[in-house]
């Protein structure tokens, strides 16, 4: 089994490769990425690559059209991957999260490749009340990310060919990583009450939030990249979590306060209603993939997230505009000159020619 990672040098990636060679100790497995994120290790042990068989450096814009041949899966995890960034950067995000993987799943198709995974998000539903939203319910995303998915996931399902596509509309993303991010709801809760003692939940703490681990994000992926076209279609859009892991933002606060002792939570009961708020019905998911449905609990995100901030000595109460938030390492690449307002690698000469 040859296996194709892009963006696996983010926060999901390492659980995904760590995943895949533990399930397949056999299998060929590489990974593409730009190295944006290379250097924002947080307590791995060792470089999380080396379970790779081969790493592979190039912007996935760029991506030759026969570097997918000879895989059996391709998983494209790469994207400008948050709202923040997609605000800041919405022309790129248009063209990465959406051009991009639309491009790239044809050239899978065209190779033979026989599974093809997109990381989607359940971010597409937006503002959503009147009960948890199933695949099917009308979409209503309220920033350039979300929009970016459903738009590819519009046109993956154009393509020709028997190659099977699984769009994975997953969960807010949370818990411990190799490369952690801080700029996620959960992950913010837990650095605000080791570093402070104190979590501020900037809504009224009402909106609704699914979550689910890296390492059940994996799980799921696991499953997308070897499932026949006999389980589910040989195009399938599905809800990746579980319904127990539906969450108001302020009992996510509270679990983390009773986990981190000492820590008080605010709320700001005046903050104006939050434009992201839906829970999420993962029932489709449940009866398509029994056998890779989440299994870490909210206390278990929790703690590996205490431990793993906690072995990193981490205190710093200005996280929020620390290297831990994905959009402040790339504005602090772009004021380096080392990247472009395209997000595109710079040369010595390109930085000097922009000077002048």
């Amino acid at each position: 089994m040859r296996i194709l990672v892009t963006g696996n040098m983010g926060y999901v990636g390492p659980a995904v490769v760590r995943r895949f060679r533990e399930i397949y100790p056999g299998a060929i497995i590489d990974g593409f990425d730009n190295g944006y994120f290379a250097h924002c290790l947080t307590g791995a042990v060792r470089l999380p690559e080396l379970l790779l068989d081969r790493q592979f450096f190039g912007d996935v814009r760029e991506l030759d059209e026969n570097a997918l041949k000879g895989y059996d899966a391709v998983v494209h995890l790469a994207a400008v991957s948050n709202d923040p960034m997609g605000s800041r950067f919405a022309a790129v995000t248009r063209a990465i999260n959406q051009d991009t993987s639309v491009r790239i799943g044809r050239m899978a198709s065209a190779a033979g490749v026989r599974n093809f995974v997109f990381a989607s998000s359940c971010s597409v539903y937006g503002v959503a009340e009147g009960g948890p939203r199933r695949e099917g319910d009308p979409l209503n995303p309220v920033t350039d990310y979300a929009s970016s998915k459903i738009g590819t996931e519009a046109e993956l399902e154009r393509l020709d060919g028997d190659m099977v596509v699984t769009c994975l509309r997953f969960a807010t993303a949370c818990g411990m990583s190799d490369r952690l991010r801080l700029d996620l709801v959960l992950n913010d809760f837990v650095a605000g009450a080791l570093a402070a003692g104190e979590i501020t939940v900037l809504s009224d703490g009402t909106p609704w939030r699914p979550l689910i681990d890296t390492q059940d994000m994996a799980r799921a992926i696991d499953w997308a990249a070897t499932r026949p076209a006999s389980n589910g279609g040989r195009f399938l859009v599905v809800n990746a979590g579980i319904d127990s892991a539906n969450y108001q933002v302020r009992d996510l606060a509270n679990a983390v306060a009773a986990a981190v002792p000492g820590t008080t939570v605010n709320i700001n009961t005046e903050a104006p209603a939050d434009s992201r708020s839906y829970q999420v019905d993962f029932s489709k998911f449940a009866a398509l993939a029994p056998h890779h449905l989440p299994c870490i609990t909210l206390d278990q995100s929790i703690a590996e997230l205490v431990a793993g901030l906690s072995a990193m000595g981490f205190a710093d109460r200005d996280f929020r505009a620390s290297p831990l938030i994905r959009l402040r390492i790339l504005q602090d690449h772009i004021a380096s000159g080392r990247l472009s307002e395209s997000l595109r690698w710079l040369r010595p000469s390109d930085t000097a020619a922009i000077a002048a």
